[in-house]
């Protein structure tokens, strides 16, 4: 164990992980007062990081420059995934509003998409842009199971799935159906690789508490999807790629790294349990955490291979 302060600290189970921190780096609490937060993303040219506080109905705002927090948007549609197009604009999965939308430089939000051959989708969780303009979406059933982060109501497209929205037409497709509930996802850095976590054992006993990895078609199609890791505390939910293909996912002791083999070659050990996670920073080497009620940052060795 290095450095282990208050709950926080480097866990190395594999020597590998040692090279993606220096050893006199620490994990710092920049900030907490929410209820459940998620879906952090950065913005460079402002240097500020954007994050979802769902049952708060907001999403908050961390200024680099000065170290201060204040509200983004409130109220926010019970937000919870968010992440950043190719243009640097936001882009948010509402649970409240059951669709995905962008805002515009002029504060402008847009609908990308809230329903799929017209039935609305459940409430979308997590979301991710890839280098061509195709935004991929995961559509759980969380924020329509109770009024605590977002609000009840029926399936109506009966199923939880992975969507894919066409850059030029804004079509809809189905991409992955076979997920009990699917949340986080991230691109490999050359992005023929697509990763997708299944929370179903949320609900369900035995459920799934995995990452899965599928191939991915110059036409936007997936194959394959077998196990890549098994979450070893609580559940994976969202998680990012670094520039040599580790990934990084959120897990309820901490956040575990692995490498591209699939080995679990360490941990960043966090108190509370964690959401999701992103690379900013000037060099994308600073790793902002979203926990329970906090957020969390730390200095890594390893770079993102892009915002969001």
């Amino acid at each position: 164990m290095f450095g282990e302060i208050d709950g926080t600290g480097f866990e190395v189970l594999d020597r590998r992980f040692a090279a993606c921190f220096v050893g006199h780096a620490r994990v710092e609490r920049l900030w907490t007062g929410g209820r459940w937060l998620e879906g952090p993303a950065w913005f460079a040219p402002g240097r500020f990081l954007v994050w979802s506080d769902i049952p708060n109905n907001r999403m908050m705002r961390f200024d680099e420059t000065s170290g201060s927090v204040s509200v983004f948007r409130q109220p926010s549609n019970n937000s919870n995934g968010n992440t950043v197009d190719n243009q640097g604009r936001l882009v948010t999965c509402e649970h409240l509003t059951r669709r995905v939308t962008r805002t515009d430089f002029d504060g402008t939000v847009q609908v990308i998409a809230d329903r799929f051959q017209g039935k609305r989708f459940n409430s979308p969780n997590d979301v991710v842009v890839k280098s061509d303009g195709s935004i991929w979406f995961t559509d759980p059933s969380y924020g329509i199971m109770h009024d605590y982060e977002g609000e009840y109501g029926e399936e109506e497209i009966g199923g939880c799935h992975v969507y894919r929205v066409d850059p030029q037409s804004g079509d809809v497709v189905k991409v992955a159906g076979d997920f009990e509930k699917p949340n986080g996802l991230a691109f490999s850095p050359d992005e023929r690789l697509l990763y997708v976590a299944d929370t179903g054992a949320s609900h369900l006993e035995n459920g799934p508490r995995h990452i899965r990895r599928f191939s991915v078609s110059e036409e936007g199609t997936l194959s394959g999807g077998e196990v890549f890791a098994t979450c070893t505390s609580g559940l994976f939910d969202g998680f990012r790629i670094d520039r040599t293909g580790r990934i990084w996912a959120s897990a309820q002791d901490g956040v575990h790294c692995y490498d591209p083999d699939g080995t679990l070659i360490g941990k960043i050990r966090i108190p509370e349990i964690v959401s999701n996670l992103t690379f900013g920073g000037a060099r994308r080497n600073h790793l902002f955490i979203t926990a329970t009620s906090s957020l969390y940052a730390v200095y890594l060795t390893a770079n993102g291979f892009k915002l969001g």
